[in-house]
């Protein structure tokens, strides 16, 4: 199972990457900021693309894996306002009546999940002025639901915008904020009231995280 397993940590919270790109090798900045992050303690990045080429996703196994972990975080490239496929196709499968939601599905209740995702476009596309009409938490008003209804406390966004002709050293920068976000998630150091609130949770990061 292509999962990379986490050093032990003796406290804190396991954070879970569901990591979705359907063409990594094409990837400007989704591979950065998941390689800044698999080496830490505490966290598992489980690359839903490679584990299942044919999409033949292992229910049972994706639930032990939610199960296991405090956090769960998509992290994925915005495909036409929404997520890859595959990310879909997770949730359809395993997120299952009687065990995620409805009668007795309280799983994951408690839990915390956010998105991780990279745009082409600035940030002043997603806007009611701009381009795209919407803002990014809007547009991902169904994902939040679904992990409201999951019993999740969902938290805003990690986001990095404009990531067509985005420079090494923008991508590198970017990703030592991922890192120190998920550190923070990790050991509960986010102000989680904070970071429900904001547009995105890298907009002003010291905002949000305890040093």
């Amino acid at each position: 199972m292509n999962v990379s397993e986490p050093q032990p940590t003796t406290s804190g919270n396991r954070v879970l990457v569901l990591f979705a790109h359907p063409a990594l090798e094409k990837s400007r900045v989704n591979h950065v900021l998941m390689r800044g992050v698999r080496d830490l303690p505490g966290i598992t990045v489980h690359d839903l693309y490679e584990e299942y080429p044919e999409q033949d996703i292992d229910v049972l196994r994706e639930q032990e894996l939610l199960l296991e972990h405090d956090v769960i975080v998509f992290q994925h490239p915005f495909f036409w306002y929404s997520t890859p496929a595959i990310l879909k196709e997770w949730q359809d499968l395993v997120l299952q009546h009687g065990w995620a939601y409805g009668s007795g599905g309280t799983a994951l209740h408690g839990k915390t999940m956010l998105n991780a995702i990279t745009t082409g476009g600035r940030e002043v596309a997603y806007s009611r002025e701009g381009h795209n009409r919407f803002t990014i938490r809007e547009l991902l008003a169904p994902i939040e639901q679904t992990a409201r209804l999951c019993g999740m406390e969902y938290l805003s966004p990690f986001v990095v915008h404009g990531t067509l002709g985005m420079r090494p050293e923008e991508a590198a920068r970017h990703a030592a904020d991922w890192r120190r976000t998920v550190e923070a998630l990790r050991d509960g150091r986010v102000d989680l009231e904070r970071a429900a609130a904001v547009s995105r949770l890298n907009a002003d990061l010291d905002a949000v995280v305890q040093d």
